[in-house]
């Protein structure tokens, strides 16, 4: 079997109509990351970053397994953002999103949470490694809507399990086999969200990586470029083949983009064990900066805690929310709600808004179902309408039991009294 290794490139933008940047993205010839943060500017960069120096901890020689170490890091990156929301409790809420491939000189441990994503080109053919945790995607597995469908989804924002600082939204892990010539693609929701999969795929095969990355940030920004987006991209090649000079990871250096570069941060690699006069060179490069007054006044008022279930669609996504209503079944009953339909630990979208006398009982067994898995309507007088279409059976009354009216015996003639001898006993006893 060939030896393999890869060549790697990260490159973010952050797009046409945010201020900041809450992606992060790492790549070197050991570890591949990125990182979308939720919960506002200042709460998502640092969920963001945070969770990906604790991560990038794993970018040196390993005396364990792959998926162990990898499963052991996601969880640490965890318990620091519940650490960093316990410390302040005006970031509560931020998240983040993580897609992590770990190599052990064969094959990359994988971890995915979130709705960031990770393609792998083998042969021309595209081919997505993750599952989105989101909304929509659950829809598609259920058969409700085709995958089409979803781009347009009205809740395609909604994202249901993310990194909050909880124990109870872990990440899925598994093995990655690639081979020689395969290429990884790990990005935001910002370039998926803007490009479809067949042109992801023609500018995955561009020449270079580097190119690639150019040409996938370049198609995002034409496309809207209505998020933050980021791409890591990994090549492989044989190993021990030198590396071409114009590529960026020919100096065998890590890159670190986005929000973690302008974060202050841990070293990684083998230089995190040693003494202090030791720096990252991403540290210098990307200097802290002081925060300024507006940031601090963001802090002081504190983050709006709504981003964890909407994929940095904020405040506004939320209100939309609330504007939508759906007909299904409450305590055995038909009601209008209003809201949408997902459930998502801590966080209430739905409320019922009228509770109707129709008992669920009273339908057919088909309208029964359609009830219980909620039909959405675009207004209250739409859900309304629709409740009004059902074909409600009325209840089939039970006859009352019939009592039986008294009657006064007749008594029967008793034969021996009309005999002579009961005539001369009845004489005698005179």
């Amino acid at each position: 079997m060939t030896a393999l290794t890869y060549r790697y490139v990260a490159l973010t933008d952050t797009g046409l109509r945010r201020a900041d940047n809450e992606d992060s993205g790492y790549a070197s010839d050991r570890l591949l990351v990125i990182a979308d943060g939720m919960g506002g500017a200042a709460a998502g960069e640092i969920a963001s970053s945070e969770t990906l120096n604790v991560i990038r901890q794993l970018d040196r020689d390993l005396d364990v397994d792959a998926i162990d170490a990898l499963d052991r890091a996601v969880n640490d990156a965890n318990k620091r953002l519940a650490q960093i929301i316990a410390d302040d409790p005006s970031v509560e809420g931020m998240g983040t999103t993580l897609d992590a491939l770990l190599w052990d000189g064969e094959k990359f441990a994988f971890a995915h949470i979130g709705d960031s994503r990770v393609y792998r080109l083998r042969g021309g053919e595209l081919q997505q490694l993750s599952t989105d945790h989101t909304f929509v995607q659950s829809l598609i597995d259920e058969g409700r809507i085709s995958a089409a469908e979803a781009r347009v989804h009205p809740h395609r924002s909604l994202i249901l399990r993310a990194m909050l600082g909880r124990d109870d939204n872990g990440a899925d892990l598994s093995w990655v086999q690639p081979i020689m010539g395969d290429r990884y693609l790990l990005c935001s929701d910002g370039l998926s969200d803007m490009v479809d999969d067949p042109a992801i795929a023609r500018a995955l095969g561009a020449e270079t990586i580097d190119m690639a990355a150019t040409e996938l940030i370049r198609l995002a920004l034409e496309g809207g470029g209505v998020d933050n987006v980021t791409v890591v991209i990994a090549d492989f090649v044989e190993k021990n083949t030198e590396p071409a000079e114009h590529l960026s990871s020919s100096d065998g250096r890590p890159q670190l983009v986005g929000a973690a570069a302008s974060q202050p941060r841990p070293r990684t690699g083998d230089a995190a064990s040693g003494d202090d006069s030791t720096f990252d060179p991403e540290e210098l490069r990307y200097a802290p900066r002081p925060p300024s007054r507006r940031r601090r006044l963001r802090w002081t008022a504190g983050v709006v805690v709504l981003a964890a279930i909407l994929a940095g669609a904020g405040y506004v996504a939320y209100q939309w929310s609330q504007d939508q209503f759906y007909v299904s079944a409450e305590d055995g009953r038909v009601a209008v709600f209003r809201g949408v339909q997902a459930d998502i630990p801590g966080i209430t979208l739905n409320h019922v808004e009228e509770l109707t006398d129709i008992e669920l009982a009273s339908l057919t067994d088909f309208q029964r179902r359609e009830i219980e898995d909620g039909i959405e309507a675009s207004s209250k007088a739409d859900a309304l309408e629709t409740i009004a279409e059902l074909d409600v059976v009325p209840p089939t009354p039970t006859p009352a039991p019939t009592v039986p009216t008294p009657t006064t015996p007749t008594p029967t003639p008793d034969p021996a009294a009309s005999s002579p001898a009961a005539a001369t006993n009845a004489a005698w006893l005179r």
